[in-house]
C-alpha cells in the first residue's frame, strides 16, 4: 500500500520533543525479493484460463490444470523467498522445513509440460517445456536454504529456546504493524518502525549470544506482548474516532519502550564483553603456569 511521503522536514514528520537524529525506521531495511518477477509469475498463466474455454473437454482439463499448477507455483515461490529472507537475515536459524521454491521449480515443469500437451498433443514438446520450466525457474529464482546456519558449537536444546522466543518475538512486532496501518496514523508507524528495530537488536543479540535469553526472556515475551495489546487497543480506537490523548500516550509509551529495551540491549552486550574478559583472564593464568609469559597487549 503506497504511503504518503514524511520525514523530518514533513508537516506531520516532526517529532515534537524528540531530538533523535536516527528519525526514521529504515536502518537496515532491504526491499524484499518476493515482487517485481515474482508478481509477473502471477499474471503469465492467465491467458490459460481463456484457451481452456475456447476448447474442447480434454483441452479445458489439461489448461485448468496448467493454470493451477502455474498459480500454486507462483505463491510457493513468493512464499519460498520470504522464508528465505527470514532466513538470511538472522544468524542463527534452521532451514525452511518445506522447500518451496524447489517445489515451485516441480509445479512450473509440470504446468508447462501440461500447456504444452493441451496445445499440441506429443510426448516430445511437452516434455522440454516441462525440462526448460523447471530448470529456468530454479536459475532464475534458485534453491532454498538447505542446511541450518549458525548451529555449528551451538547447545542445540539453547537454539531451539532462542528460535521459539524469536519467532514469537516477531510475531508480535507484525502484529503490531497490522494493528497501526489500520489506524492509519503515519508518524504512529515511524516510531513503531524504531522501535522494532531497537527490539531486533535485541534478538540478535541473544542470537549471538544464547545464554542472554534468560536476562532478555521477560522484554521478548511479557513486555512486547504487553507493547502489542496496547497497539491493538490504540489501532482500534484510533481508527473509530481520532484521540489526540490518546496518540500521545501511546506514543509516549514508545518512547518509555524504546529506552528500556535500549538499556537491555546494552547491558546484554556489557556482559557478554564481561564473560570475554574473564575467558581471557583464565587462559593467561593457565599459560602462565605452563611457563609461557604473554604481553598484557597479547590477548587484550
Amino acid at each position: 500500500m503506497a504511503q504518503r511521503f514524511g520525514g523530518k522536514y514533513s508537516p506531520d514528520g516532526a517529532d515534537k520533543g524528540d531530538p533523535s537524529p536516527d528519525r526514521g525506521g529504515f536502518r537496515g531495511a532491504r526491499r524484499t525479493r518476493a515482487g517485481g518477477r515474482v508478481n509477473l509469475l502471477f499474471f503469465a498463466p492467465l491467458p490459460l484460463a481463456a484457451r481452456a474455454f475456447a476448447s474442447g473437454p480434454v483441452e479445458l482439463a489439461f489448461n485448468l490444470g496448467a493454470l493451477g499448477a502455474l498459480l500454486l507455483a507462483a505463491w510457493l515461490t513468493r512464499e519460498g523467498i520470504l522464508a528465505q529472507e527470514a532466513y538470511e537475515a538472522r544468524k542463527i536459524a534452521r532451514r525452511p522445513a518445506i522447500p518451496r521454491k524447489i517445489f515451485a521449480s516441480v509445479l512450473t515443469g509440470i504446468g508447462l509440460g501440461l500447456a504444452g500437451y493441451a496445445s499440441g498433443g506429443g510426448l516430445l514438446e511437452p516434455l522440454i517445456y516441462a525440462t526448460l520450466g523447471a530448470v529456468l525457474h530454479s536459475f532464475a529464482f534458485g534453491l532454498d536454504p538447505l542446511k541450518d546456519k549458525g548451529m555449528e558449537g551451538v547447545d542445540s536444546f539453547q537454539s531451539d529456546r532462542v528460535a521459539r522466543v524469536v519467532d514469537q518475538a516477531e510475531d508480535y512486532l507484525r502484529a503490531m504493524t497490522d494493528a497501526l496501518t489500520r489506524a492509519g496514523d503515519r508518524q504512529a508507524e515511524t516510531r513503531l518502525e524504531r522501535f522494532q528495530i531497537i527490539v531486533r537488536d535485541m534478538l540478535r543479540t541473544v542470537e549471538d549470544d544464547p545464554r542472554d535469553l534468560t536476562a532478555a526472556r521477560k522484554y521478548l515475551g511479557v513486555y512486547l506482548m504487553g507493547a502489542r495489546d496496547a497497539t491493538v487497543k490504540f489501532a482500534d480506537l484510533h481508527a473509530r474516532a481520532p484521540n489526540p490523548a490518546a496518540r500521545d500516550k501511546y506514543l509516549a509509551l514508545l518512547g518509555d519502550l524504546e529506552q528500556n529495551f535500549t538499556a537491555k540491549t546494552r547491558a546484554l552486550m556489557q556482559d557478554s564483553t564481561t564473560d570475554l574478559d574473564i575467558e581471557i583472564d583464565v587462559l593467561r593464568d593457565r599459560l602462565e603456569r605452563e611457563g609461557v609469559h604473554l604481553e598484557t597487549r597479547d590477548l587484550a
